[in-house]
């Protein structure tokens, strides 16, 4: 069943408005994103059959896993498809994170410069990517970037969920943004 506008205004716990979120994302996308272009290609058209806001929340989830395990270079990497990106980027503007919109944006654009080699050295094989990436210049361009989204969203930032802490906010704030309307209420 869908998650409701009612059901949102009724959440008064924060993690339990995250959960109710986090669940509605697994309902409507089972099989997350996929890894080849075409599996990608078919994620980023999943995504625009969405609600604005389930579209923004799912297209930053990546990017928090990267932003927590990696960088924003070695995002690029894992997630080396200009579509997702877009939505990305898409995304943390849908959710108000301007901040953080304009650094994914000013990487997103430093990682077109090495776009091409990037995938050819992750579909050969991404230890190669690996010893690339390290002290490249970059990985020199981009971590300051990556640190500053560290600041704002990672360990230490006071924010539990990171990135996805964004998504209880956008949903209190613009709950019809978020909710699937019954056919003819659209």
């Amino acid at each position: 069943m869908a998650l409701t506008g009612a059901e949102i205004a009724e959440c008064t716990d924060d993690a339990e408005l995250f959960e109710l979120l986090g669940q509605e994302l697994t309902e409507l996308l089972p099989d997350g994103e996929g890894e080849t272009d075409a599996e990608l290609d078919a994620f980023v058209a999943k995504l625009a059959t969405l609600p604005v806001g389930l579209r923004a929340m799912a297209s930053i989830y990546q990017l928090d896993i990267s932003l927590a395990q990696d960088d924003l270079g070695w995002h690029f990497a894992n997630w080396h498809h200009k579509g997702y990106c877009d939505e990305t980027l898409r995304g943390l503007r849908e959710l108000e994170a301007n901040e953080a919109a304009d650094i994914f944006e000013a990487a997103f654009k430093l990682a077109q410069k090495h776009w091409d080699k990037i995938g050819e050295l992750v579909a050969d094989d991404f230890d190669k990517f690996a010893a690339w990436y390290s002290d490249s210049k970059f990985e020199e361009a981009t971590m300051p970037l990556t640190r500053r989204l560290w600041e704002m969203y990672g360990e230490g930032s006071g924010r539990e969920n990171g990135l996805l802490d964004l998504w209880v906010q956008y949903a209190r704030k613009w709950p019809g943004r978020v909710v699937i309307l019954p056919d003819g209420l659209g």
